[in-house]
């Protein structure tokens, strides 16, 4: 190649090397061996502006949880009833009516379950926390899902004996 060509093209690369220390990402200085254009290679490009995160999706049914306490009535022969309980189904039945109706009626649900429940829960005011679904038994999760906050139910029955369930939330 001629001489006078390669002048020119080396004032080229010098112009060229001073314009990418102007470049946002160029940490090079003027005068300096690094023209920056490595640099602004390697850069991380600006991060766009994050769209605004969507509101969560409401949970499927089955993944909602809500919080409830009870009042267990059991009978004699019902599920994990204590060697103690000597009611039969019958009478299980009629106490857990007449208490459900006191409860109906305004008296203290935990007093209540705190008095006659023969669940593990009694002693705490029948709270059993929150839960899913399909952690308790059907019947059971069926009435309390389908109360409102501060609901009362009417008598529930399931394995375990007689139910009245308050949903707390």
């Amino acid at each position: 190649m001629n001489a006078r060509y390669l002048l020119p093209l080396a004032g080229l690369v010098a112009l060229t090397a001073c314009a990418d220390l102007t470049e946002p990402y160029s940490t090079g200085t003027p005068g300096g061996a690094d023209t920056g254009a490595a640099q602004a290679e390697n850069a991380p490009a600006p991060a766009p502006t994050p769209a605004p995160a969507p509101a969560p999706a409401p949970q499927p049914a089955a993944q909602q949880s809500i919080g409830a306490s009870h009042i267990l009535i059991a009978y004699k022969g019902a599920m994990r009833a204590k060697a103690d309980v000597t009611r039969s189904k019958v009478q299980a039945k009629q106490l857990a009516t007449r208490i459900g109706a006191r409860a109906l009626q305004g008296e203290d649900f935990a007093t209540l379950a705190k008095k006659y429940s023969d669940g593990p829960s009694g002693a705490r005011g029948g709270d059993l926390g929150s839960f899913t679904r399909g952690r308790m038994v059907k019947p059971f999760s069926d009435a309390a899902f389908a109360l409102k906050p501060g609901g009362i139910s009417a008598v529930v029955e399931t394995p375990f004996g007689f139910h009245i369930i308050k949903r707390t939330r």
